[in-house]
């Protein structure tokens, strides 16, 4: 999980935790969703709130998530867009989303659309082999580098891609819990 530091200047050391600290267990609960959509996650992430400190809180939530099952990757991919679709919603995930793959959209010269192109086909592929979306942490990589991780996917078996797939859930989840707490 990535690490983050407190605000400087600010009088609460950490405002982010502190505001997810007194959220009231439901509401946790539907914050913790946007991060990672498994329900056994959510969880038992939110039953150990309060947390003492922020690394607390991404050490449980990546320790958690590196329990992710084959059965569990197909319900939290629903909530994902396919790698250069805009995702749909006017909402924080659907925000946090759009920016994770900006990389990925950004570019307009001849070789980066043929290289879109590609991928695209690429995916249909995937899609066809395991029958759902390819899912990657798409966070500040372009589409080169993801269409090679995406070539390099095609030859995992199924179980092997399963468990590539929660891993690449687990580091989104890791992500987004981080922008979670900074969005004060």
């Amino acid at each position: 999980m990535p690490e983050s530091t407190p605000r400087g200047g600010d009088t609460d050391p950490d405002p982010g935790l502190s505001r997810l600290n007194a959220l009231t267990a439901e509401d946790l609960r539907t914050e913790l969703e946007q991060c990672l959509d498994i329900e056994r996650w959510v969880k038992a992430l939110a039953a150990e709130a309060p947390f003492a400190d922020r690394e607390t809180l991404l050490a449980r939530a990546d320790a958690h998530a590196r329990a992710i099952t084959g059965e569990e990757v197909a319900g939290a991919l629903a909530r994902h867009p396919r790698i250069g679709e805009k995702a749909k919603g006017k909402g924080t995930e659907a925000n946090w989303s759009r920016g994770e793959q900006s990389a990925f959209a950004s570019g307009s010269d001849d070789a980066t659309a043929r290289v879109q192109r590609v991928f695209a086909f690429g995916q249909e592929e995937y899609e066809d082999r395991f029958g759902q979306i390819y899912l990657v942490c798409a966070s500040g990589r372009g589409p080169r580098d993801l269409l090679a991780d995406l070539v390099e996917r095609l030859y995992n078996d199924r179980d092997t891609e399963l468990a590539v797939v929660g891993d690449e859930l687990r580091k989104i989840a890791g992500l987004r819990l981080v922008k979670l707490l900074e969005s004060v």
